[in-house]
């Protein structure tokens, strides 16, 4: 689509020229101005005069109808109207046809990336789990929006480096020693995994309600652990194995993998060089005991960096990861994506950096979404309100599997193809909103599969492998090699619309780190296509340009929904 945008600002901006106002603008601006008619009845593109309006004083109206009169068509333009305050023009439908298919034919599985972040790096940490607590509905939003975001950024020709920063310090593990010395067993662990654990820390803050002394205990446990204590030490290391060979079982079904799993513990010993650069740079204060760095002048309160008891808060050890993490990967964006109740926590450390004398604040982004709660209530482990992620895929899957028996027993794969499906209803349905809304979670929803679903959009996908599977079985698909484009009906038209619009969505989705761009993309994909399979016969045609660009507009579809699933964590399986 970017060709014709570009063809019809240049019309746009030579007749704002003609009447004397080129200065104001330039093609750009232009460009970035055009609309797209909700209703195709008012054209392809639109150029609204509103903006116009108070600096030529003149109605939007009036400076269309002049717009109108300078306004010379060319390329793939045939016509061009004014309505109100909106010069709409109309595209040359063959035209249109014959460029845009066969770029997105010769692009296949590229159409939609770009260069734009070549040589850049871009360090993601997401996900980040709390070592020994289950994941739940809560982790899936840190955890499908970061790898979104990791994805969005390699199509665009970044290279990225995924972290996953696990919570494998701090004093939740004096708990869990505690507990674990109380009323643990290692076999039973060994048996259970991470399951056994959370009973175990569930336990603790049961038991702590009725004798805190348990949480003094928990300190200390922890306090040697920080110190090195070795049998804490073992402890501590087995409880991170169990905890990652869970995890990776559920990153597998997303097909997430992360370049290094470096957690809290591991910039542990690389504060103190932190909190000496601090002092030299004369930020620190002492306040009741406490270190931290006075934000009133830059609107926040202040940044807590050691405990009265010195020991490290969170911003040190972030500070201390972000330095690190410049250092080995030298990367142009860093970015962290969590919830937005930490917002604040992340604006203040940004600011530290700077006033270490770093000069890559502005390269540092949090990127926040909304809560998750269940029936309006706050997500807590310690309490058992969690909805973990390895039963809801377990439910998605096996009505999948149920489903699937019903209507297509003889499929190849099932197990995997269930998986595939279940798995993505569940990604499909988080992601469908704005990340940064507030989401009351329920089962009946993640898992339904009407309207707007995974399951729709991959049904859709599977239909457009099976044209193409028997295009070439007839062997009418090579019809598509002689480029012999034609539009015969409005169903294509507006599907190939829909399909131009991929490379914009994909800008917009990267430039906002927001995956629903690209969820909501795929449903009006698969909506276009689904009008287009029922409106036009696809291979029984006696116009041999007919069932060409028909093919090839099935294959194109297919190769864009591929690529957008791949950007939202869901798999493309070729057979449902």
């Amino acid at each position: 689509m970017d060709f014709i945008k570009k063809e019809t600002a240049k019309a746009v901006y030579s007749a704002i020229s003609d009447i004397g106002y080129s200065d104001l603008f330039d093609i750009n601006n232009i460009t970035e101005m055009l609309e797209y008619p909700p209703n195709p009845e008012n054209g392809d593109l639109a150029f609204p005069c509103f903006r116009l309006s108070k600096i030529m004083r003149k109605s939007p109206a009036a400076i269309a109808i002049d717009l109108a009169s300078k306004i010379k068509i060319c390329g793939t333009i045939t016509r061009f109207e004014t309505v109100g305050g909106y010069l709409n023009f109309f595209f040359d439908k063959n035209g249109f046809t014959k460029i845009m298919l066969s770029q997105i034919l010769e692009k296949g599985e590229k159409y939609g990336s770009s260069d734009e972040g070549k040589g850049k790096t871009v360090v993601i940490d997401y996900s980040s789990p709390n070592v020994a607590k289950p994941f739940h509905i809560g982790h899936l939003g840190t955890t499908v929006i970061g790898h979104s975001i990791k994805k969005l950024h390699e199509f665009s020709g970044y290279k990225c480096v995924g972290i996953n920063h696990l919570g494998d310090w701090g004093t939740q593990f004096g708990k869990l020693i505690v507990a674990y010395r109380k009323w643990g067993s290692k076999n039973v662990i060994s048996e259970g995994g991470i399951d056994e654990l959370v009973k175990l820390y569930v336990r603790f803050h049961t038991e702590a309600e009725k004798d805190p002394s348990l949480d003094d205990m928990a300190r200390a446990e922890f306090t040697k652990l920080e110190h090195g204590d070795a049998e804490n030490r073992n402890l501590w290391k087995w409880f991170i194995d169990i905890s990652l060979t869970e995890y990776k079982k559920t990153y597998a079904q997303l097909g997430i993998e992360f370049d290094s799993y470096c957690g809290e513990s591991f910039y542990y010993d690389k504060v103190p060089a932190v909190i000496d650069k601090m002092k030299k740079c004369g930020i620190l204060t002492v306040d009741n005991g406490a270190t931290l760095i006075d934000l009133e002048k830059y609107g926040m309160p202040p940044c807590l960096i050691l405990k009265s008891d010195g020991s490290t808060l969170y911003a040190a050890r972030d500070i201390a990861a972000a330095l690190y993490r410049k250092k080995t990967y030298d990367f142009s964006k860093c970015i962290y994506v969590t919830d937005a109740g930490q917002s604040l926590h992340f604006k203040q450390w940004f600011k530290v950096i700077s006033l270490m004398g770093y000069d890559f604040e502005n390269q540092l982004f949090h990127v926040p979404y909304g809560k998750v709660s269940i029936g309006g209530a706050k997500l807590a482990t310690r309490t058992g309100n969690v909805i973990l992620l390895k039963d809801l895929f377990k439910t998605a899957i096996e009505k999948v599997e149920k489903i699937t028996e019903e209507k297509n027993p003889g499929l190849e794969n099932k197990e995997e193809v269930a998986e595939a499906v279940g798995v993505g209803a569940i990604v499909y349905n988080y992601l469908s909103g704005g990340r940064i809304k507030n989401i009351d979670f329920t089962i009946e929803d993640a898992l339904s599969f009407e309207g707007n679903t995974g399951p729709y959009a991959q049904y859709t996908y599977a239909r457009t492998c099976s044209i193409i599977s028997k295009a070439k079985e007839s062997g009418k698909y090579s019809l598509i090699h002689n480029k012999e484009f034609t539009v015969s009906a409005d169903e294509e038209f507006q599907l190939l619309k829909t399909l131009a619009l991929f490379p914009e969505k994909v800008k917009s989705a990267l430039d906002g780190y927001e995956p629903s761009v690209i969820t909501r993309y795929i449903f009006d994909t698969a909506t276009a296509f689904n009008h287009f399979y029922h409106g036009c016969q696809v291979l029984n045609n006696e116009d041999n340009s007919v069932t060409a660009t028909r093919i090839a507009l099935t294959e194109a579809t297919g190769n864009v929904l591929k690529s957008a699933f791949g950007l939202i964590c869901m798999k493309a399986p070729k057979k449902i």
